[in-house]
């Protein structure tokens, strides 16, 4: 008897286990992306986001950019908003410990230091703000643990690497609900 409930219970999760789609089955080619050294200044960046992002009618979600080394292992990513942040004076960043003034005040100070201080900050490299790849997940992972990983550190892309080593996609957190919500809604 044991060993009939035991093979069941096997055969109830090798079904399962069969349902989860893969990480290969849902991730996006690097290509969709742009890529930029991580010396590359905002600046630089920002011309290569417009012209690859936002002059395409077919632009990924979320809009990145991927950031490279030298031997091309990626370094980490940057979204729109990151390069938009990059730009923000230091001194009108919210603060834990500094009282907050109301965001009309705030964006009219950001407007007459925009021209000035903005376009210094965007000399900066890419590298200061890009948020680290840290995070990966192979080809043959299950989609839930992308879902997991993505949750618990607050990312909406995550590098896709074979054998620990290349690079050979990205699975993004659009893809990763899609197949996720598929899996309920049908059961």
């Amino acid at each position: 008897m044991k060993i009939n409930c035991h093979t069941a219970k096997a055969v109830a999760l090798r079904r399962a286990m069969q349902k989860i789609k893969k990480i290969q089955d849902i991730m996006v080619g690097i290509f969709d992306y742009p890529h930029v050294p991580y010396w590359f200044s905002i600046s630089q960046t920002i011309k290569i986001a417009r012209a690859s992002l936002m002059g395409s009618k077919k632009s990924p979600d979320p809009m990145a950019v991927l950031v490279f080394d030298e031997k091309y292992n990626l370094m980490g990513t940057l979204t729109i908003r990151d390069l938009l942040r990059g730009l923000e004076p230091r001194f009108l960043q919210a603060s834990a410990h500094a009282p907050v003034a109301g965001e009309a005040e705030l964006s009219l100070i950001w407007d007459t230091l925009f021209s000035g201080q903005s376009k210094e900050l965007a000399e900066k490299q890419v590298s200061d703000l890009m948020t680290p790849a840290k995070i990966f997940v192979e080809p043959g992972d299950s989609v839930t643990k992308a879902a997991y990983l993505m949750l618990h550190n607050d990312q909406i892309l995550l590098p896709v690497l074979e054998n620990g080593r290349k690079l050979v996609g990205l699975v993004r957190f659009l893809e990763v609900f899609d197949t996720i919500s598929d899996q309920i809604i049908m059961e």
